[in-house]
């Protein structure tokens, strides 16, 4: 295993680095945060009631937010935009408790 910053040869297990300090894909970032946001909260709002976008709403992501609200609000009148916003919630609820949205619309890193 090589370092992403230096190049130089690391040990597999190692965390950070032992030439320049920079963390390795083993380092698990712990948040401190006081006003960080739930990572198991925003994932489950994701999921269970993703079609509402309240897993936005409660990140930050106002925008998002709304456009899946009108989404399944509206989208009645064509059917489809609830069965849509639903899969959309259900996605992102996925990403979240996977680590694949790890931060808040601020930028806060997910506690977990």
């Amino acid at each position: 295993m090589y370092c992403s910053k230096c190049g130089k040869e690391i040990d597999n297990d190692a965390v950070v680095c032992v030439h320049c300090g920079v963390p390795t894909n083993n380092a698990k970032q712990v948040n401190t945060d006081p006003h960080a946001k739930s990572k198991i909260a925003a994932g489950l709002l994701g999921i269970l009631i993703g079609g509402l976008g309240i897993h936005n709403f409660y990140l930050g992501y106002t925008g998002k937010g709304i456009a899946q609200l009108l989404l399944t609000v509206v989208g009645w009148i064509i059917i489809i935009g609830p069965l849509v916003a639903y899969v959309w919630g259900l996605v992102e609820g996925i990403q979240i408790l996977t680590g694949s949205i790890d931060r808040d619309a601020d930028g806060r890193l997910l506690k977990e």
